[in-house]
């Protein structure tokens, strides 16, 4: 089992996961995916949540902020979406993770995505390796 499977299966075993994927946010392609439902695509639920990503980090650099993103939250009625991003890797990934509101706890769910990205990007093959600038962090403008 892959480094990709193992955490999927980790992520998709969080109370209350729905679905979860990890997506190139840079192509809006999917690496993999538990979960979802005939009314819930995650075929194209997983690459429109890139467009947020990159959108978020477009206006970050134009505020200039020296900052890193450590997971975006949407809350709808019933679901919550989460994305990490997936720091330690020279991909620019994140999990995607659709939690029930009715049955998931979100402080633990974000606490297990973030254990499981840490153990993800521990036992990639590129962890260690330095961060691509402009991936996560934006220096400051200068004025």
């Amino acid at each position: 089992m892959n480094n990709i499977d193992r955490s999927l299966d980790m992520a998709a075993n969080i109370k209350g996961a729905f679905a979860v994927a990890i997506v190139d946010f840079d192509s809006g392609m999917t690496l993999g995916s538990r979960g979802g439902s005939p009314e819930f695509d995650l075929d194209v639920a997983a690459p429109g949540n890139s467009e947020v990503v990159r959108t978020k980090l477009e206006v970050m650099q134009k505020l200039g902020l020296r900052e890193n993103i450590e997971d975006i939250l949407i809350t709808l009625d019933t679901q919550y979406h989460l994305i990490r991003i997936i720091r330690g890797t020279d991909e620019q990934l994140f999990f995607y993770l659709v939690l029930n509101r009715a049955q998931a706890n979100l402080a633990m769910a974000r606490r297990d995505l973030r254990v499981i990205e840490q153990q993800f990007a521990m036992t990639s093959p590129q962890a260690g390796a330095p961060q691509q600038q402009g991936q996560a962090f934006f220096p400051a403008q200068q004025r």
